[in-house]
């Protein structure tokens, strides 16, 4: 099993919100830009507003999953940014509506196969 690839650094986060295009849905919002690599990068962001470390870590793994599931139907070549949106309460977050709207935002994109 393949490790996802990650943006890890600050400077990468703050790049691909301020210069790449975004699409928003109802529980999610992805950030996206092109990158120059054979494969996808992806970051998650959480608000700390929203709630505490555990249920913020839940919809981490659970974005992560879905997108596990679903990325070898995306094209390669991207910088994704994840965020939850701050007005969904965190009982909304569940594996199914999740991966509804990440299939949804993501054809809207035009980077699904």
């Amino acid at each position: 099993m393949r490790k996802i690839k990650t943006l890890k650094k600050n400077y990468e986060f703050r790049y691909v919100l301020s210069k790449g295009r975004f699409y928003k849905g109802n529980y999610i919002t992805i950030y996206y830009t092109k990158n120059n690599k054979l494969y996808n990068e992806i970051g998650i962001a959480v608000n700390t507003h929203i709630a505490n470390a555990v249920k913020r870590n839940k919809i981490k793994r659970l974005i992560r999953e879905n997108y596990r599931l679903i990325k070898d139907n995306i094209e390669n070549g991207y910088n994704l940014v994840f965020l939850w949106n701050k007005n969904i309460d965190i009982k909304n977050a569940t594996f199914i509506n999740i991966k509804s709207d990440m299939i949804n935002i993501l054809e809207k994109i035009g980077i699904k196969k």
